[in-house]
């Protein structure tokens, strides 16, 4: 009878965590677990940003993804037209900027294995613009509690002849914390080493932290996160506010 409690309740961890595999507790992390094969998705993302700069006082950029499962570890995205809307002096007006490909191949699990762990890729490329980044995801549920890290390598290349070229370590971490099975609140915390032409001469550090909030019913989910800067870096964004909003298929 003990053998078939725990068998019981081992099922019921890993049917609760299925059921949720989808959902985004962070927006500026991602988390471990991908897609089923055959499962599809659809995210929209919505980004404000609000600057310092006195000709640019804030933008709006926007993401649209599907997402579906290929295997029970790979998962892919196709982004469309990543466009923006920027408020400058005498020249506001919406801008088209890349579209997308991502691959997520998860190694382990954060509930059964001691830590979850999964890789990511990503290819964009736009007018003037290509973008290669890489990420290492980790992930442990503790009880009510979910924890996760991301280490990012970013590399990109823009302007004429994409001349111009920059590399970028993030790393970020995030705690989310189950109120109930549909409301879960956190905080989320950047760390970015930005090196232009690849060289650390400008010493470039931008920290960014702000709490989250995620909500899901039924197969839909909407997680919003505010970020506010937390050092002094003119040409980064004081504050950003994103929200995205995912349907499952």
């Amino acid at each position: 009878m003990k053998r078939i409690a725990a068998l019981c309740a081992l099922i019921l961890v890993i049917c609760s965590f299925t059921s949720v595999a989808g959902v985004r507790h962070f927006n500026y992390l991602y988390e471990a677990p991908t897609s089923p094969p055959g499962g599809f998705e659809i995210e929209n993302w919505i980004t404000w940003l609000q600057t310092t700069n006195p000709t640019h006082s804030g933008e709006l950029a926007f993401r649209h993804e599907i997402e579906f499962g290929l295997t029970d570890q790979l998962q892919a995205s196709i982004y469309f037209a990543d466009w923006s809307y920027s408020n400058r002096h005498n020249d506001s007006g919406v801008s088209f900027s890349d579209a997308a490909i991502e691959l997520i191949y998860n190694i382990s699990n954060p509930v059964l294995d001691p830590v979850g762990v999964s890789l990511y890729q990503e290819y964009r490329g736009g007018n003037r613009l290509f973008e290669w980044e890489s990420k290492v995801i980790a992930q442990k549920n503790v009880d009510r509690w979910i924890l996760a890290y991301n280490a990012t390598l970013e590399a990109t290349w823009d302007g004429e002849g994409l001349t111009n070229h920059e590399g970028e370590f993030q790393q970020a971490l995030g705690a989310s914390y189950q109120i109930s099975p549909r409301l879960s609140i956190g905080l989320e915390f950047l760390h970015e080493f930005i090196f232009p032409d690849w060289e650390d001469t400008h010493d470039i550090r931008n920290v960014f932290v702000g709490p989250n909030i995620s909500y899901r019913r039924s197969n839909w989910f909407v997680t919003i996160t505010a970020l506010a800067q937390a050092t002094d870096s003119e040409d980064e964004p004081r504050v950003q506010l994103r929200t995205i909003f995912g349907m499952a298929f």
